[in-house]
């Protein structure tokens, strides 16, 4: 049975309704007219089943030195950057970006304490536009290891999203690969690490959360 996450359990249930409602219509009408249109409506709630689909991905080994993917993707972005929003200095920034067939959900890298949490309204360019990280509605997140070590996460709608749901609040613990939130209809996520982080994976690599380690953190 497929889990569906919690930011679609209205979508699916409305779909679900609508579908039945046009294929009851169909049935009783006996219109050929009508095939058409249930078949379209048909496809479009499959497409939001699978957009809001939530499978189990248990961490294969727990361990908070390694950085797992935060979500499912493709990696867009590796390099040396300024961080101007909470570091203030140079981190090592990775970006995956989703598209609408990814599986949307956000997932914490490594277990810790939220230390800042700040939402942003914007622009929605593409999600793999250069700009869309500054430019774009975002919210960003850091989580903060026990030893103190800090990786920041910003979520950023891409051109089709309209809403990004969060659940990281200032002060809330987050296991290793509990989910932290979801993005709605195609999106990125930039993680920003250390300086002394070993990355793991390498330019347009495909990764899923909980799955694949992006870097290794001493």
């Amino acid at each position: 049975m497929i889990s569906i996450h919690r930011e679609g359990k209205k979508w699916v249930t409305v779909g679900l309704l609508t579908y039945a409602a046009l294929a009851a219509l169909l049935f009783a009408a006996h219109s050929a007219f009508l095939w058409p249109v249930v078949v379209v409506a048909g496809v479009a709630f499959l497409l939001i089943v699978n957009f809001f689909r939530n499978p189990p991905r248990p961490i294969p080994v727990v361990d908070d030195h390694l950085v797992y993917a935060p979500a499912d993707g493709k990696i867009v972005v590796i390099e040396t950057v300024t961080e101007d929003e909470y570091f203030h200095k140079t981190c090592k920034m990775v970006s995956i970006f989703m598209n609408p067939l990814n599986v949307h959900v956000n997932r914490c890298p490594f277990s810790g304490t939220v230390s800042y949490s700040q939402y942003h309204s914007g622009l929605y360019l593409a999600a793999w536009h250069p700009k869309s990280s500054l430019e774009n509605e975002r919210n960003t997140v850091v989580i903060r290891r026990k030893d103190g070590v800090e990786v920041l996460l910003r979520q950023v709608a891409g051109a089709l999203a309209r809403r990004i749901c969060s659940y990281a609040v200032g002060g809330k613990s987050f296991q290793q690969g509990d989910d932290f939130g979801f993005i709605k209809f195609g999106s990125r996520v930039d993680i920003y690490l250390p300086p002394q982080a070993e990355v793991r994976i390498q330019m347009d690599q495909l990764v899923k959360g909980n799955v694949d380690v992006i870097a290794y953190l001493p």
